[in-house]
């Protein structure tokens, strides 16, 4: 496994990153098998990884209460757990969003479920309209000044909104964020045309989310074919990808593959993972296949003409509209 810093903390993370949003039994796409979660943590672990990220309102918490009880035989310290906080966890006031209540009632609320004494990464999941940053960053600080938390993070939003924090708190003298979940991956590259930049400049972690594109990057599909695969595939998340030039880039990926004897899988991952910007790609497989799978990235090694053909079909623009996870 390959290690790196995230953004410019000396936290060391490595490179690809465990995503738990399949834990649980929320959704049919879902694993719905806490022992098969618990194994593929396991896996993880023992190829290295040690970045696991997820969210309290994954399964409504049972994502992370399966995280905490894959983790809790392992070294806590070598662990880097790393969890969101702003969907709705509960009907009634104060149930969701960026408020100081509800960011340090959930904050507390993750640790028991996650069953550790603090959380490595603490990130907000969106930007909140109704409560001002500066709140915001007020109980992110606290967190982070009572030892609850180690650092902060965001996910995505515009990168005026991202500037706007990240200013905030260089002004207010807050705790500022040090990662930033994007969804990026080589058919959904917008946020080149978005927050990407920003954090180039600010030396900001970049933490890719669906690095597979939700499955269409890994070659199960084919135009014209079924496209009833893992998570719905006729939901606006999916269906947004089956469009020419994805398919183009989805032809690219294939030679290339072909060519250096990998599978699609991995000639993706080894695109983002050769990205400048990129620190951790959220991977986030329900087998230990599949995880495997996305292990063999590292052995892939990417020429610039073979980044150049794989880039060429798109031409990035920012779109508001984009996905959710």
């Amino acid at each position: 496994m390959e290690y790196t810093r995230l953004g410019s903390t000396g936290l060391e993370v490595s490179r690809l990153c465990l995503g738990c949003m399949n834990f649980g039994s929320g959704e049919p796409w879902m694993m719905n098998d806490r022992e098969a979660s618990i194994a593929l943590v396991e896996r993880a672990l023992d190829a290295g990884i040690n970045f696991f990220d997820t969210a309290n309102i994954y399964s409504h918490g049972e994502s992370e209460a399966i995280l905490g009880e894959a983790l809790s035989s392992y070294d806590r310290e070598e662990c880097v757990i790393a969890t969101k906080v702003y969907g709705p966890m509960f009907d009634g006031p104060n149930g969701q969003g960026l408020s100081r209540k509800h960011i340090i009632d959930q904050a507390h609320a993750s640790l028991d479920r996650l069953d550790t004494d603090y959380i490595d990464l603490y990130q907000i999941h969106r930007w909140d309209d109704e409560t001002p940053i500066e709140e915001t960053l007020a109980a992110l600080t606290h967190l982070v000044e009572t030892g609850v938390v180690r650092y902060v993070g965001a996910s995505t939003m515009a990168a005026w909104q991202f500037a706007k924090a990240l200013f905030t708190a260089d002004r207010e003298g807050g705790e500022r964020f040090v990662s930033m979940q994007a969804e990026y991956n080589l058919v959904d590259r917008h946020e080149e045309a978005n927050v990407l930049p920003l954090c180039r400049d600010q030396d900001v972690g970049v933490v890719p989310w669906s690095p597979l594109a939700g499955g269409f990057l890994t070659g199960k599909y084919e135009r014209g074919g079924s496209r009833e695969h893992g998570r719905a595939a006729d939901d606006e998340f999916m269906d947004k990808r089956f469009t020419e030039e994805n398919w183009a880039v989805l032809d690219a990926v294939r030679d290339v593959a072909e060519r250096e004897g990998a599978t699609p899988t991995q000639v993706s991952l080894a695109w983002l993972l050769g990205s400048d910007v990129v620190d951790a790609p959220i991977v986030g497989p329900r087998t230990e296949e599949h995880l495997a799978d996305a292990l063999g990235a590292f052995d892939v090694d990417l020429s610039a003409a073979d980044r150049d053909r794989l880039q060429a079909p798109i031409t990035p623009v920012w779109n508001p509209d984009i996905g959710d996870t």
